[in-house]
């Protein structure tokens, strides 16, 4: 049996605008994403939108019952700051807060650590209207707000997160256009990833102020890039990947500092950041106090093919080219690569490179289209997620064998919820949530996670 130490939590990771949904008199305001919905429903699966998610918001006593059910210790949600504060920066609605004060209440009444996270990609429109992330006003609402959650929820809440995946929406709305605004313009998305980067300092010092003993952190998707072969042209490739893809937050976030590198790179492309020279001191002497990793699959680079055109726009893979590995493992029903090993990896350059931090493996799951495939007897029969989620924890243990500080497993998600452009199109949950009635059914693999939770172990 593989057995993890004492007090491991074991849980799930859900996001308020990918769960709550709306309805007529909460109070909420427009997110960046319930603006692009209205103005654009065809770019989102079958047109599906963030109202329509999976009603969190009125099954909240059911749906945490069912983190009982499926033997959660842990539970890590989001306050949407568009639901606490309209505006973004203007008054609290009352409405939600009494709503968070329930559910946060609910989770600890039911004896399961909470984890509040203050930012999952959803940022109130009225701010985005204003220039949103590339503009610092926006950096100090945020603090405000981070301050206003601390001050109203401390007692309630385990651990503090300041952003989810940080470097998500730098990617996706200055490079590649998946999340509003869907630009193309990489220096206001160099301007965007220091300006979130300085408010997670700032949240850090207002969590700290309010309570010196509360942890707060950083949830990162540190996916390890891997090189194609060992030839230098290849390693440097991997190096530079990574540099974007994890390091540009894993090092001011854990150390304080930018990779020279990083910067370097930033500077060769005059894509500097606009700064105060107080911010730098703000990030080195604001760092996290732990770490939330997520991880779903590796990334595989190769040294560019060709030159990039001289007229193009900057974009990361200037220095190496995304490689499919020929006879990688699959998902058959997502189309991603798995790589277990890859949790390893992680586990151990936390370990080795950045003081052996602290940290949580915050999200690792399974998505499959079509999963109503699967049910039998009125239950999914996902034994592959179990396999999925066996595969990824027997490289977790090994690495805590060897000293690696991972405190906790936290899969996504607890229920089937509402995912940006993709909305229902890939299943994640341990619980089955029916579209047509909005009713809840626990799927093999919630049962086999409340024996995996009980035993610490498989």
């Amino acid at each position: 049996m593989i057995q993890f130490p004492k007090d491991f939590l074991w849980g799930s990771s859900t996001s308020g605008v990918q769960t709550e949904g709306r309805v007529v008199g909460d109070g909420k305001g427009d997110n960046t994403w319930d603006h692009w919905f209205r103005i654009e429903p065809a770019k989102f699966h079958q047109e599906i939108g963030p109202e329509t998610t999976s009603t969190f918001y009125q099954h909240v006593e059911e749906d945490l019952d069912l983190l009982v059910e499926t033997g959660h210790t842990a539970f890590r949600t989001s306050i949407q700051w568009s639901r606490l504060i309209p505006d973004g920066d203007g008054a609290i609605n009352p409405i939600a807060l009494e709503f968070y004060e329930r559910v946060f209440r609910g989770v600890k009444e039911r004896g399961i650590q909470l984890f509040v996270n203050l930012y999952h990609f959803d940022l109130p429109m009225a701010l985005e209207e204003k220039g949103g992330w590339t503009k610092r006003e926006t950096v100090l609402a945020y603090e405000r707000y981070a301050r206003t959650c601390f001050e109203h929820f401390n007692h309630w809440v385990d651990r503090w997160i300041t952003f989810n995946e940080p470097i998500v929406p730098v990617e996706c709305g200055y490079f590649y256009q998946f999340h509003y605004p869907a630009v193309i313009d990489a220096k206001a998305g160099v301007q965007v990833a220091f300006n979130t980067q300085l408010a997670s300092a700032l949240a850090v010092k207002a969590c700290h102020d309010v309570n010196p003993d509360k942890k707060i952190g950083i949830v990162l998707n540190l996916t390890p890039a891997y090189p194609r072969s060992q030839h230098p042209a290849d390693v440097k490739a991997a190096r530079i990947a990574e540099l974007f893809q994890a390091k540009s937050f894993l090092d001011p976030a854990v150390k304080g500092t930018y990779p020279p590198e990083l910067v370097e790179i930033i500077r060769h492309h005059d894509l500097l950041p606009e700064f105060l020279e107080e911010d730098l001191a703000t990030i080195k002497n604001h760092t996290v106090d732990y770490l939330g990793v997520n991880y779903y699959q590796p990334l595989r680079v190769a040294a560019p093919k060709y030159l990039p055109h001289p007229d193009s726009p900057f974009f990361p893979e200037f220095y190496y080219d995304h490689y499919q590995m020929l006879g990688r493992k699959m998902n058959p029903h997502r189309g991603w690569e798995i790589y277990e090993k890859g949790v390893y990896d992680i586990a151990k350059n936390i370990q080795e490179h950045y003081g052996n931090i602290e940290w949580i493996l915050t999200e690792n799951g399974m998505g499959v289209e079509g999963e109503e495939k699967f049910l039998v007897d009125d239950t999914i029969q996902d034994d592959y997620r179990i396999d999925f989620i066996k595969g990824h924890l027997t490289e977790l243990h090994r690495a805590i064998q060897e000293g690696a500080n991972c405190k906790g497993y936290l899969v996504w998600t607890f229920i089937d919820c509402w995912s940006w452009l993709n909305s229902y199109k890939n299943r994640y949950g341990l619980v089955q949530l029916d579209l047509t009635d909005q009713n809840r059914h626990i799927k093999k693999s919630g049962y086999w996670f409340k024996e995996l939770s009980q035993n610490n172990g498989f």
